[in-house]
């Protein structure tokens, strides 16, 4: 039986009059009385009595008409249901994403989405920076959340967020008697470092920012890359740290962050899928537009 039939016999049968349901389905009535006819030829009975001025139902229309709205209820909830999977409103999404992104702009992209699609079955996975490229092209996780600059020609990107790079220094530091300061202040004192491979995108703002100062950094400590452990490395006194200013949002006790004079630079925080990625990821990205 095809629904477009079923949906003529009902309007038919709650109106009891062709007329006037051919004017409700915006329709002239000899096609509905057409259809009507073929409906009842294709079940082989009749569903109205018209031998009297007024459209009666059968019995076998009675019986007919709940189970008409039945499935027509249940053809338009099953629509409804394949459209929000195919708008990525119910479903899941697997994001994968550096440690240091949520303290920034993915909190926020993720408290919009849950806003926006509370349906959706959200999975989140901390990933080490160098992992997240490899995670999003294996099909791992359906969105990766990282910094600039990385080579990944074949995957869609979306900007979260520029956030600043500034200065962590433990508590009672001399330099913290300035509200700015340069790395020409602090020349000579060790700092911790993140080495290359691990967040390239945070490696080569820093290195450029020690470039332009005309400041070769003292290493006290390479390879360590979590905000947070770095932040307590400069609470412990290890030494100074440059990092992304959502660190901010943490309030590391024993650390202090101050802007950096003459030679600011920034880093890009930014969401990556698959073109081909799930509908939820889609609907992800479009909310970072």
């Amino acid at each position: 039986m095809q629904l477009r039939r079923l949906g003529y016999f009902v309007a038919v049968a709650e109106e009891l009059s062709f007329t006037r349901a051919a004017e409700r389905l915006h329709m002239s009535q000899p096609p509905l009385s057409q259809q009507v006819a073929l409906l009842e030829k294709e079940l082989g009975v009749a569903l109205f009595d018209r031998s009297r001025r007024t459209v009666r139902l059968t019995a076998a229309g009675e019986a007919l008409l709940p189970e008409a709205r039945r499935l027509l209820a249940d053809a338009d909830d099953t629509a409804r249901r394949i459209r929000r999977v195919g708008t990525g409103a119910v479903g899941r999404l697997t994001v994968g994403f550096v440690p240091s992104a949520i303290n920034g702009p993915l909190a926020d992209l993720l408290r919009r989405h849950r806003a926006a699609h509370p349906d959706v079955e959200l999975g989140l996975r901390e990933l080490a920076p160098d992992s997240v490229l490899a995670a999003v092209e294996a099909g791992r996780v359906d969105v990766g959340v990282l910094f600039r600059p990385f080579n990944a020609p074949g995957l869609r990107q979306r900007l979260l967020a520029t956030e600043q790079l500034v200065l962590a220094l433990p508590d009672g530091h001399p330099a913290l008697r300035h509200t700015e300061i340069g790395l020409a202040d602090v020349a000579g004192e060790p700092f911790v470092l993140p080495e290359q491979h691990d967040v390239p995108g945070l490696h080569a703002a820093i290195g450029a920012m020690f470039a332009d100062a005309r400041v070769a950094p003292l290493v006290a400590q390479r390879g360590v890359w979590l905000v947070q452990t770095v932040l307590g490395l400069v609470a412990a006194g290890v030494g100074l740290a440059v990092v992304p200013s959502s660190a901010g949002v943490l309030r590391r006790e024993g650390v202090e962050l101050r802007p950096i004079r003459d030679v600011a630079r920034a880093v890009e925080v930014v969401a990556v899928c698959r073109p081909a990625a799930p509908a939820t990821a889609l609907a992800l990205m479009t909310l970072a537009d």
